[in-house]
């Protein structure tokens, strides 16, 4: 498993590598490419040591105060014992949205944030579901995925928004066809559908792992699935009204996605169908049962 979330992280950064160097290439030819695979250099660095501060300000996380939640920690603890990882920091998001989400490089350096809504929402058991899950991510070493292709993505999403904006507004009148406005735009709307499309795919199958580590960590897949669904219908009643698209980029973070607005198509999604996951941690508890 560790092999197999490995290959997926190269696989990440070298298509998300390869969209910049597409974006380079568009702008400036052979040395908007050399250009670009610097700047993808930089990036990757910085989002590998950086992404997860970037995540918790962008949500105006605050230390988990443990003398006020103490069985959030005591469970963490215990979890971490059997994951045999170390203890992760813990996080407090001030909003009513009853979400969570794990963050960090490895898991050494790793985090989980809990919102004041998942707080008051869950019961100890359902909570207890949703924090394996969360260290089901860090110990798949998918949140250093996750922060990596949010830190990438959202770069690409703001040089081709600059790059929309630049053709419309006295962009280059080249005759190669790449400094022409139109295929200047073009590019500028593809490249962060196809970042997207490479984010919420790898998003979709960390998460459906995460559900089946966090189920059998905690022995209690029907504690999970009910949590689930109590997030669901929350977050339904209370979503988040991103204000940038950094903010955006970040919703496949989230255990349930935290956003106004989801396309109904899957290949678009950050997240898989609630249905699905919930099915599949009911089956779960029917195997263990039977056993």
């Amino acid at each position: 498993m560790a092999g197999w979330n490995q290959l997926k992280t190269v696989f990440l950064l070298g298509s998300l590598t390869g969209l910049l160097l597409l974006f380079g290439y568009w702008v400036g030819g052979d040395y908007g490419v050399f250009i670009a695979f610097v700047f993808s250099l930089l990036i990757n660095v910085y989002s590998y040591f950086y992404s997860d501060k970037i995540v918790l300000s962008m949500y105006k996380a605050v230390p988990l105060p443990e003398a006020q939640y103490p069985r959030v920690y005591e469970t963490v603890r215990e979890l971490s014992e059997k994951y045999q990882i170390p203890m992760p920091k813990l996080w407090y998001v001030p909003t009513k949205m009853a979400n969570a989400f794990a963050t960090g490089r490895n898991p050494q350096n790793a985090s989980i944030a809990v919102t004041q809504g998942i707080l008051e929402l869950l019961d100890q058991r359902e909570l207890r579901g949703v924090l394996a899950h969360e260290l089901g991510h860090v110990k798949n070493r998918d949140i250093l995925i996750s922060t990596v292709a949010v830190t990438i993505a959202s770069a690409i999403g703001m040089l081709a928004n600059m790059l929309h904006w630049s053709s419309l507004y006295g962009g280059s009148q080249e005759g190669n066809g790449r400094g022409h406005p139109i295929s200047r735009i073009a590019i500028a709307i593809l490249l962060p559908i196809a970042a997207s499309l490479i984010q919420f795919a790898l998003s979709r199958s960390r998460e459906y792992l995460a559900d089946e580590s966090g189920a059998q960590m905690c022995e209690d897949p029907l504690a999970l699935a009910s949590a689930l669904q109590k997030l669901d219908g929350s977050v339904k009643q209370m979503r988040l009204k991103p204000d940038s698209a950094t903010k955006s980029a970040a919703a496949s973070l989230f255990i349930v996605y935290p956003y106004w607005s989801q396309t109904l198509f899957n290949l678009f999604s950050t997240h898989p169908p609630m249905e699905d996951r919930v099915a599949r941690l009911v089956k779960m508890a029917g195997t263990e049962k039977e056993l």
